[in-house]
C-alpha cells in the first residue's frame, strides 16, 4: 500500500551538523613507491580523509586538486600524468573504501611500471597520512514534511550537508544520502525527487554547489508536485 505525508508526520529528518577531527597517523612517504605500499595497510579512515576532508576545511578558493594524493604527485613528485590519473579517480564510483584503495595502489603501480626512475619528493614535501574522526552535533532541527524542503535546505550550513549528503552513504549499508532515505518512506510519490537528488554529483561539486543543486531540485520537483494535486 502506497505511503501518504498523512501517516507519515510522526517521521521527520533530524538534522545533524559535524565536523571533522584530523588525526596524524605518524605514517608518511617520501616517494612514489613508499606511497604504494602504505596505500596497502593504511587505516580505511586515512583514504576516506584524504578524499573527503577537504571538504570541511575552510577555503576562500577551490582546491586544484581533489583528493591529496593528486595534488602530493603534481606538487610534491612533479609528476604532471601521476597527477592528472589520479585527479580523475571518482570515490563514489566504488562501493567499499577498500576497492577505493585498490584502485589507487593499481593506478600508482601502473605509473611506477611505466617510469624508470622512482618519483621523489624533497624532504620537506613529504606525504603525510592523515585520518580523521567526525564529530556529530545535533541541530535541534527536523523537517517534518518533504514539502518543506525548499525552504529548510538553503539555511541548512554546508557541514550539515556533508553529513546528510556525503557521509551518509558511508553510513548507510545501502549506500544512500539521508535525504534520499528519508524521501523512501514516503513510497512513490517523491520516487522521482529522490531519483533527482541520487543523480547529483557530489564528488567533483562544491558543497556550495551541491546544497544549490539539492535546493534546485527540490524548488522545481515539490512545486510542480503541489501544483498536481
Amino acid at each position: 500500500m502506497k505511503k501518504t505525508r498523512k501517516n507519515q508526520e510522526s517521521l521527520p529528518l533530524l538534522v545533524k551538523d559535524c565536523a571533522l577531527v584530523t588525526i596524524a597517523t605518524g605514517i608518511r612517504a617520501q616517494n612514489l613507491r613508499e606511497l604504494r605500499d602504505k596505500l596497502e595497510t593504511v587505516h580505511p579512515s586515512s583514504i576516506y580523509y584524504h578524499f573527503w576532508g577537504h571538504r570541511l576545511a575552510p577555503s576562500f578558493d577551490q582546491p586544484e586538486f581533489n583528493n591529496d594524493f593528486a595534488a602530493w604527485a603534481r606538487h610534491g613528485l612533479h609528476d604532471y600524468v601521476l597527477a592528472e590519473r589520479l585527479a580523475v579517480v571518482d570515490p563514489t564510483d566504488f562501493a567499499t573504501l577498500e576497492a577505493l584503495r585498490q584502485e589507487l595502489i593499481e593506478v600508482i603501480e601502473e605509473r611506477l611500471y611505466e617510469s624508470t626512475l622512482v618519483p621523489w619528493a624533497k624532504a620537506d614535501q613529504q606525504f603525510y597520512f592523515k585520518r580523521s574522526k567526525i564529530v556529530v552535533f545535533d541541530t535541534k532541527q527536523q523537517i517534518a514534511d518533504p514539502m518543506l524542503l525548499p525552504q529548510m535546505l538553503p539555511a541548512l550550513s554546508l557541514s550539515s550537508i556533508f553529513y546528510h549528503f556525503i557521509d551518509a552513504r558511508r553510513r548507510a549499508p545501502e549506500g544512500i544520502d539521508d535525504f534520499s532515505a528519508w524521501l523512501d518512506a514516503y513510497g512513490e510519490e517523491y520516487a522521482v525527487l529522490r531519483n533527482e537528488i541520487a543523480s547529483i554529483d557530489l564528488y567533483f561539486s562544491t558543497m556550495s554547489e551541491i546544497r544549490e543543486k539539492l535546493v534546485q531540485v527540490c524548488t522545481m520537483r515539490l512545486s510542480s508536485q503541489g501544483e498536481a494535486v
